[in-house]
């Protein structure tokens, strides 16, 4: 099972997400890192454990109000073996380890639902608030139009340590096919990964529990020797 670990950046540096509600988000206080830059958070959470895919989710261009390209071109280039997924909103094209996170938020409601199936570059984030979904009905309902790769994104769980949406993920994989599922809003610990897991998630993004110590090094070695037994 693959762990992501998530940076919101914001004004140019990575910022709290709680809850989705990203115009009360404050500078990233965290006891991990003492500092809220991109580069030094991702160095940081490289220390604890070799990620190899790192989320980046770019909410000034997300909510259309400018972009933080500058940071993002800086952490591709720092680490070029990481593989970088940027939802940017609309969704632009970086450097080589960067894939296109296309949110379904970002989509107009009304717009008909783009067909991702066979895009390897591409990383679909279906969106949802409470049981709320949020973009184009028929993406929710047409796994055809799907890419190999599929975040179930519970916004309202984000930082708030609910866990993650169980029903809405299960409902998600049931209708997947072989795609692989992850998971994002809610993660607590190693319990939850671990349940995850057994119901055939591909994967988790966390920012959270990283930062508050519930996943610290230790934890993440005994995950990683337990999942699935």
């Amino acid at each position: 099972m693959q762990i992501i670990p998530v940076i919101d950046i914001l004004g140019g540096v990575v910022v709290r997400a709680v809850a989705g509600r990203r115009d009360d988000y404050k500078p990233l206080l965290s006891p991990l890192c003492a500092s809220c830059a991109p580069l030094e958070v991702v160095a940081t959470f490289m220390r604890l454990h070799s990620f190899p895919t790192i989320y980046i989710a770019d909410l000034d261009a997300i909510m259309r109000r400018g972009d933080n390209s500058g940071a993002v071109l800086e952490l591709s280039a720092a680490f070029p073996h990481v593989e970088f997924w940027l939802d940017a909103g609309a969704g632009k094209n970086f450097g080589a380890n960067i894939s296109t996170v296309v949110g379904s938020e970002s989509l107009s409601p009304g717009a008909p639902p783009p067909d991702l199936a066979g895009a390897t570059r591409r990383v679909l984030s279906l969106d949802f608030r409470g049981a709320q979904f949020l973009g184009p009905s028929a993406l929710r309902t047409t796994p055809a139009l799907w890419p190999a790769r599929v975040i179930v994104m519970s916004l309202a769980r984000i930082g708030v340590g609910e866990g993650p949406d169980m029903a809405t993920l299960e409902a998600i994989k049931a209708s997947a096919g072989n795609r692989e599922i992850f998971a994002a809003g809610g993660l607590r610990g190693v319990d939850d990964l671990r349940l995850l897991s057994q119901k055939g998630i591909a994967g988790a993004l966390v920012a959270s529990a990283l930062h508050d110590g519930r996943l610290d090094a230790a934890a993440l070695a005994q995950f990683v020797n337990t999942a699935g037994r």
